[in-house]
């Protein structure tokens, strides 16, 4: 052993044990050998000539191996699962077996998914300083109350704790963009579960700058050394996604609700009576009814008049 060299935990991540953080667990047990002798300390430097084992395994450094990956729908990121379930690896050849994946998506989700042997990289991508974002395009079994887009803004208390997005944009109707920052386990589904809704499809698209394009589904691709740069910057494109502050989404709920009563004077029917405020300001949508398709919000509809420009061609 020498001053120079490696430090024990980078050279265990090189040689595709792990992450640091998960190679310091390690050498805490007493699992790592350092030329015969049990090491404990992390910070031991190790060149060339250091013979190092890990369970009584000799291990050595492995040349750094990005691989983007769409997990398709039904299969869990593991590489056994202990209820027989099918893993992401039956689509890996063996020579990729090494590979641990960065992150997950849940069974039920589809997309994007990283695959390396390179822990510092892991590190990059995984570690809340860095704030990496990660697009997810969402179809929900329902159509969205704008409200409750803005509430994926705010925040959305949960029993897994208070969650939120970085932003959203509507697609459609029922469909809808996010972009996370941390993502907490199952945190898309457990917002759009605490507000009503269910997650009937959840496909993520983008990991920092680096997007899923053509990739197909069980498809895999080494990225080379520019992909992994895109993979670990930000977008520097002006964010068009709508924001809204807590204010901004309680002045619009107090104008909702306001314009009720006067609605009902207006038309000579009798305003509802003044009741306390819910907790919660944002209305729980409608649920569909089976067998026939939700109609559009009325709000999104725009009846043409006859006579009217619109109707007539004009601007």
């Amino acid at each position: 052993m020498n001053d120079e060299g490696t430090r024990l935990n980078k050279f265990l991540a090189s040689c595709a044990i792990g992450s640091r953080r998960g190679s310091d667990e390690l050498i805490k047990e007493g699992r790592v050998e350092v030329n015969g002798q049990i090491c404990v300390n992390p910070g031991t430097r190790v060149g060339p000539a250091d013979f190092v084992k890990v369970d009584g395994k000799r291990v050595v450094s492995k040349l750094p191996v990005v691989v983007a990956f769409h997990k398709p729908r039904g299969y869990v990121c593991s590489k056994s699962d202990e209820l027989g379930r099918d893993t992401i690896y039956t689509f890996l050849t063996p020579s990729m077996h090494h590979l641990h994946h960065v992150g997950r998506l849940d069974r039920d989700s589809e997309g994007l998914l990283i695959l390396t042997n390179d822990g510092d990289l892991t590190q990059q991508l995984m570690h809340p300083s860095k704030s990496m974002e990660k697009e997810y395009h969402v179809t929900s079994n329902q159509a969205f109350e704008n409200a409750h887009l803005d509430q994926f803004l705010v925040g959305i208390y949960t029993p897994e704790g208070k969650l939120k997005a970085k932003a959203v944009e509507r697609q459609s109707a029922r469909r809808i963009k996010i972009i996370l920052e941390h993502g907490a386990k199952r945190q898309i589904r457990v917002m759009f579960e605490a507000l009503g809704y269910q997650v009937t499809k959840l496909l993520r698209v983008r990991i920092g700058s680096l997007w899923l394009g053509d990739l197909e589904p069980g498809d895999s691709q080494a990225l080379n050394e520019s992909e992994i740069a895109m993979l670990l910057k930000n977008p520097k494109v002006k964010d068009t996604a709508k924001r809204v502050t807590k204010e901004k989404l309680d002045e619009r709920v107090a104008r909702e609700k306001a314009s009720k009563p006067r609605a009902a004077a207006d038309s000579g029917g009798v305003a509802p009576s003044r009741r306390p405020a819910a907790k919660s300001a944002i209305p729980k949508p409608k649920p569909a009814k089976r067998g026939r398709p939700q109609a559009e919000p009325r709000s999104e509809r725009t009846p043409k008049r006859p006579g009217s420009k619109r109707h007539q061609g004009g601007k």
